[in-house]
């Protein structure tokens, strides 16, 4: 004989088996053919099927990994074998493929059922226990009684396209085994699981085999699962998450639902891990999110005591993260959150708004300089920023809830000053010194700060305006703190809208870096002129980059005017094509001056150094004498020597005494003033306002105008209202009222820019 090798495949194991090859006679059959009734009665029932049903009625042995030695298998599947290979009409195949039906389904029957209904009045774990019992038993028989019939597998399977030997057997548990019991067990499983779910301890191990049955009972897919046990699985727990969510709502705050929520969310995808197929843990989650979050979204979210507004009031963070982690997993969910965020941070910020209405009603002086209400603005732009991105994970929606909120209140503007004038002069305060204590890295966050607020402003223009002309003034007294904080601010508002919005300002500072160099060459001209005893410095400035100024042809002491002579010979020889025109208003000087027998060091405006030299020597001069001498009028006059006369610091005395300059005063040099300080500054009032809105309103024209045009030549044909919309779009800097832009529009078909359709006088056409 050939040896001849067989392969038993198992789910567990491979087992091999090297067995003797015969054709047709047998050894103990002194080669005769094989009569069914010999081989099956005397040889495989006996030796085989009744001894593998007496192992398993009275228990295997433990730790036994085969149920027949070797040789014991090898007989019998020899005779399997030989009676299969027999010629007809002697070849058995299809009596042993029957047989082996007939053998699972009597079992079946008479044992493995019966036990079962005994079982199935004793409880639900019982009854699962006897069913997981005889599953495995089942399992065993089908595997052995596939490794006696192999060659019916191999052949008489294949040749007639009959189930194999495994589905045969799996088939037969179904039909009189699982179809009989499922609802019972079914039940089982569910009463069990409801049992976990109100905390008490179950055999998670029993359940999960249990619902491997359900599994592989189909072999190829989860029909039986899905439809058996899944689909009364989800519709039990809509009806336990049904009750679960009267009974919370009914009692608990929605921070105690949420909690109560997450912790049963979790506990129900913990279970799909335990014991469940995963396919089932997308449609669980979902029955759940449907019964406990979305059926009471809005009862939760918009409650009164404990809604979302309720947990922002009160910086319940820990709540308020748990809530946006719940939501998040219902479709639009956090939509509802995200509208609440808005209102409640915008009446926040209109509650500020009120405040600062309510101290200038109640008498305050209305200044542009309200440290206190930007302060607020700051403080409650930090703090809800935080929230959107500590609790709410930074989401979009939630930005864009804190950006509305901001720009309804920001540009809602009190009294005399807009907000973006409040704004500006805030900076202002930063970073001229003298003004905010603050170390290096506090004003640069405080900028920041200030930068994200100022990015909720309509009026950019505006705030831009202010800020160069308040720019300027740190510059040109010298005031400010720190070049590289105004540095740092210019960058930060050119990140913030583009390189244009800052090009002026970056042309300041560009001046005073080239005039440094100026400076030290002029310096070294003016040591020539041996015979000027002062000290004397010039600043260039590009017109187009600094704001307008009023500029006073006051009447110098000749010592300034022999200097101004000087500089403007050395300037004409290096710069012959530039037109120089001299700005007093915003010039400063050191004056020293003895009053007694106390020198001080005065530092003043140049208008105010004219005017002190005027009166030097204590002479008495009336207002009107005074002004022909400088050369100024009278809006000039009463500014400049309210300063030197009515302020902290009378250095000169006026005479009648009061804080109002008049045309019929005199003044004179105060030879009573004393002051402890040394150096003493003297402010002036400013000759020109913080900014000039007739500029404003013209830039805001021709901005518009020129997003019209460029508009309208892209796309030749517009409608009114599609043109309105797409300027607006386009302007970034300020939201200009719709009125303006029809009147713009007007504008340019008077210029011939456009022309109205003759067919529609609502649309416009682009005119070449």
């Amino acid at each position: 004989p050939i040896a001849h090798s067989s392969i038993i495949f198992t789910s567990r194991k491979v087992v091999e088996y090297h067995l003797p090859y015969q054709r047709l006679k047998m050894a103990d059959t002194n080669g005769e053919l094989i009569s069914f009734k010999q081989g099956w009665d005397e040889e495989i029932k006996k030796k085989a099927i009744d001894a593998l049903e007496d192992m398993l009625d009275n228990g295997l042995e433990a730790g036994k990994a085969n149920l027949f030695p070797p040789k014991k298998y090898i007989e019998i599947y020899t005779i399997c074998y030989n009676m299969c290979t027999q010629r007809s009409p002697y070849n058995w195949s299809n009596e042993l493929y029957q047989k082996h039906g007939e053998t699972i389904k009597n079992y079946l029957v008479q044992t493995v059922l019966p036990a079962l209904h005994e079982k199935s009045g004793q409880g639900g774990p019982i009854l699962l226990q006897e069913l997981q019992y005889r599953w495995s038993n089942h399992q065993l028989m089908n595997k052995w009684l596939m490794k006696f019939f192999i060659y019916l597998d191999r052949y008489h399977v294949t040749h007639h396209t009959l189930p194999t030997l495994g589905q045969a057997g799996l088939k037969h548990f179904k039909t009189h085994i699982y179809e009989v019991i499922k609802v019972d067990t079914t039940h089982a499983i569910l009463s069990l699981i409801n049992q976990e779910r109100e905390g008490e301890i179950i055999d998670k191990t029993l359940v999960k085999s249990t619902v491997e049955s359900y599994e592989m009972i189909d072999m190829e897919n989860l029909e039986s699962y899905t439809s058996d046990l899944e689909t009364p699985f989800l519709a039990a727990t809509r009806e336990y998450y049904a009750q679960k969510r009267e009974a919370w709502i009914a009692t608990d705050s929605t921070p105690a639902y949420l909690t109560k929520a997450e912790t049963s969310y979790e506990a129900e995808r913990n279970r799909v891990t335990d014991y469940l197929n995963p396919a089932s843990e997308s449609k669980l989650l979902e029955v759940f999110k449907e019964e406990i979050l979305a059926k009471v979204s809005l009862e939760l979210i918009q409650s009164e005591s404990s809604g979302c507004s309720s947990l922002l009031a009160d910086d319940k963070s820990d709540d308020l993260k748990r809530m946006f982690r719940l939501f998040s997993r219902l479709e639009k969910g956090k939509n509802p959150m995200a509208a609440i965020v808005e209102s409640f941070i915008s009446s926040m910020g209109h509650e500020i708004i009120n405040q600062r209405q309510a101290r200038l009603d109640g008498g305050e002086k209305d200044r542009n300089d309200d440290p206190a209400f930007v302060r607020a603005l700051l403080e409650l732009h930090k703090k809800y920023l935080g929230v959107i991105k500590e609790d709410f994970l930074g989401h979009a929606l939630f930005q864009k809830a804190l950006k509305d909120a901001f720009v309804d209140f920001v540009n809602k503007n009190i009294g005399l000053f807009t907000n973006a004038e409040l704004l500006s002069t805030f900076c202002d305060r930063v970073l001229k010194s003298g003004g905010e204590k603050l170390n290096e890295a506090e004003v640069d966050e405080c900028l920041d700060r200030v930068v994200q607020l100022f990015s909720y402003l309509t009026d950019k223009d505006l705030f831009a305006e202010i800020y160069r002309n308040q720019l300027a003034k740190r510059l040109l007294n010298q005031r400010s703190a720190s070049n590289d904080a105004e540095k740092s601010m210019i960058m930060k508002l050119k990140v913030q809208c583009g390189t244009h919005f800052t090009s002026k300002m970056e042309g300041m500072l560009s001046d005073l870096a080239v005039g440094v160099d100026q400076k030290k060459e002029f310096d070294k001209k003016m040591k020539e002129h041996n015979n000027t005893k002062i000290d004397f410095s010039v600043q260039v400035l590009t017109i187009g980059f600094w704001p307008t100024y009023k500029s006073p042809a006051v009447a110098l002491p000749s010592g300034l005017s022999e200097c101004m002579d000087i500089f403007e010979g050395w300037h004409a020889k290096k710069h012959a094509a530039r037109k120089l025109k001299w700005m007093f208003s915003h010039g400063t000087a050191s004056v020293k001056a003895t009053f007694g027998k106390k020198v001080y060091d005065l530092q003043v405006a140049s208008l105010q150094a004219v005017a002190l030299e005027a009166l030097n020597g204590g002479q008495t001069i009336t207002f009107v004498e005074l002004a022909k001498k400088l050369n100024l009028e009278e809006a000039i006059m009463k500014p400049l020597m309210h300063s030197l006369s009515c302020g902290k610091f009378k250095v000169v005395t006026k005479s009648p005494a009061s804080n109002k300059i008049n045309k019929t005063d005199t003044f004179m040099a105060n030879s009573r003033f004393s002051s402890n300080m040394r150096k003493i500054r003297i402010p002036m009032a400013s000759l020109d306002a913080s900014h000039n809105i007739k500029r404003v309103e013209e830039d805001r024209s021709n901005a518009i105008e020129a997003s019209i045009v460029r508009i309208m030549k892209a796309r030749k044909t517009l409608k009114h209202q599609q043109l309105q919309a797409s300027v607006l779009s386009q302007l970034a800097f300020f939201k200009p009222n719709p009125r303006v832009i029809k009147k713009r529009i007007e504008s340019l078909i008077e210029r011939e820019y456009l022309e109205r359709d003759p067919q529609n006088q609502d649309v416009y056409k682009y005119l070449a």
